[in-house]
Order: C-alpha cells, then sequence, then structure tokens
C-alpha cells in the first residue's frame, strides 16, 4: 500500500541522518527534531484538488444577517416597551375604577372653602379688613433683611370703625407704622389718644362709599373667576385620568362613557356651588 511504502521510506531517511550525525557528532536530539518536521509532510492526507478544497472552505463559511431588535414587530423590545406605557399610564389613573370623584370633590371642595374665605375678608370691610393687617410683613431690625408677619409682633383688635393695633414691644411699634403707612391699604395709625399706652395704635376706618362698594364687588368677582379656574383644573386632571385608562384598556368603554358624564354632573354641582358663594357675597357687599 503507498502509505506503508512511505512509512518505510522515512524510516530510512531517519536511520540515515542518525548515522550520518554519529559521523557528524550532531546529537540524537536534534535529529528528532528535525524528523517531527518532516514527517508530519510526508504522512500527510492527499489533496482531493482545487476544486474540492473552495467547496470547502464555502461550506466552512456560514453567512448571519443581523437586524437591530426594534425592527423586529412584536419581539422582546416592543413588549417592554408596551409595559412600560402600561406601566406609566397606570400611574396617571390612580387605579381602574373610573367612577372614584373623590380626588375630584375633594378638589372642588378646598377650592369653595378657600372661596369663602376671600369674600369673608370683602364682607368685614373690603381692604381693611382686620386679617389684611395681621398679613403684612413687618422689618423688626433694620439691620437684617428677616420680616415676619404683623401679628406676630401685634395684636389686632377690631373696635366698630376702628381698628386697635397692640404691639407686643416699644421697640416694634416704629417699624409696624412703617408697615402700615408703606402698603396699599390707604391707613393711617395714631398713637393711643389718651396716651396711656404707648405701645397702642389705633386706625380709624372710614365709613363705606359707593366707590369703595363697588371695589369690593369687583374684587369678589374676581375671586369667583379665580375659583372657577381652578375647579377647570380639578376637571381636566380627572379626565387626565379616565383618558389614561382608555389609552390602558383596563376599563370597558361603557363604563369610561358613564364616568364622564358623571364627573360632568360633579363639576356642575361644584361650579353652581361656587357661583352662588360668590352671588351672595355680591348682595352683602351692593347693601352695606
Amino acid at each position: 500500500m503507498p502509505c506503508s511504502k512511505k512509512m518505510k521510506s522515512s524510516q530510512k531517511l531517519i536511520n540515515t541522518a542518525l548515522s550520518n550525525a554519529a559521523r557528524s557528532h550532531i546529537t540524537p536530539q536534534h535529529v528528532q527534531k528535525a524528523c517531527l518536521t518532516v514527517a508530519p509532510l510526508q504522512t500527510s492526507r492527499p489533496s482531493y484538488g482545487p476544486i474540492r478544497q473552495i467547496q470547502a472552505s464555502k461550506q466552512s463559511v456560514r453567512q448571519f444577517s443581523v437586524s437591530p431588535c426594534l425592527y423586529k414587530k412584536g419581539g422582546k423590545a416592543a413588549r417592554e416597551e408596551k409595559q412600560a406605557a402600561a406601566k406609566d399610564s397606570g400611574k396617571d389613573t390612580g387605579g381602574d375604577d373610573p367612577f372614584d370623584f373623590s380626588t375630584l370633590e375633594a378638589d372642588i371642595a378646598a377650592i369653595t372653602e378657600r372661596l369663602k374665605n376671600d369674600l369673608s375678608k370683602l364682607r368685614t370691610g373690603g381692604r381693611f379688613n382686620p386679617q389684611v393687617l395681621e398679613a403684612l410683613r413687618v422689618q423688626p431690625d433694620k439691620s437684617s433683611k428677616e420680616t415676619v408677619k404683623l401679628n406676630d409682633v401685634a395684636q389686632v383688635i377690631p373696635k366698630g370703625r376702628s381698628v386697635q393695633i397692640l404691639v407686643g414691644e416699644k421697640d416694634h411699634v416704629k417699624p409696624v407704622t412703617s408697615a402700615i403707612t408703606s402698603s396699599n391699604l390707604s391707613l393711617t395709625p395714631h398713637p393711643d389718644p389718651t396716651g396711656a399706652n404707648p405701645l397702642m395704635l389705633v386706625i380709624n376706618i372710614p365709613p363705606p362709599t359707593a366707590e369703595s362698594r363697588k371695589a369690593a364687588v369687583q374684587e369678589a368677582a374676581k375671586a369667583g373667576e379665580k375659583a372657577s379656574t381652578s375647579a377647570r383644573d380639578a376637571r381636566g386632571k380627572q379626565q387626565k385620568k379616565l383618558r389614561g385608562m382608555q389609552l390602558n384598556k383596563s376599563v370597558r368603554p361603557d363604563d369610561l362613557k358613564k364616568a364622564g358624564t358623571q364627573m360632568e354632573k360633579v363639576v356642575e354641582k361644584g361650579t353652581a356651588e361656587l357661583k352662588r358663594v360668590v352671588d351672595n357675597a355680591k348682595k352683602v357687599l351692593e347693601s352695606g
């Protein structure tokens, strides 16, 4: 066989090399190293021709196509994006109950209470209301820019058509006087007429006139408009909640439609209450 003949020829070459190495003083290790580099070349498998090699190289190469995951419809990225969108919309819904109007009703109740508080100041004398005086900012120490409310350093006591101000410390009398005089209330505090109490200031409130009543009515109208705007904002927040449920498909369309109708009724009831409060305040201001 061809392979056995080649092996005998290789062994013959190795023996010849060893005998020559002995004469030339070459160590057997060098001969073995040389044989190891030559033998594989003689015992290697025969070639099957260039065509077979080309075909083998073609079979060993595999072509892969790579495309971004975002281009694949319904892939993992699409599912994660959908879940994230559903999670974000769930934050705005605040639950899956479209008939929960507790937040809307609480907002409208707070708006109504704030409106009543603003109008109560107008009923008791408009801009001359004692609460307006108590809210003035006073600078007790000129060397410091820190300011405090007037009711933190003095006590405001209504007395008919006048107001008495009892200052806690003597050093605060002048800062309180300056705060009242420099305000837009058009009021002038005076020392105690009797001179008995140096810590007391007296402010005389002029009787209401047609101009002052008209100004108070206008202020009441502005307060009503502000309250109505706040009520519309509360409605928009509730509408956004229902819209989030619709996008999330967590509630049936029929329930969303019914919830929208009930929401409008809650808003209409709150708006009617705001209008009633403003109208009553206007009547009191125009008569008094």
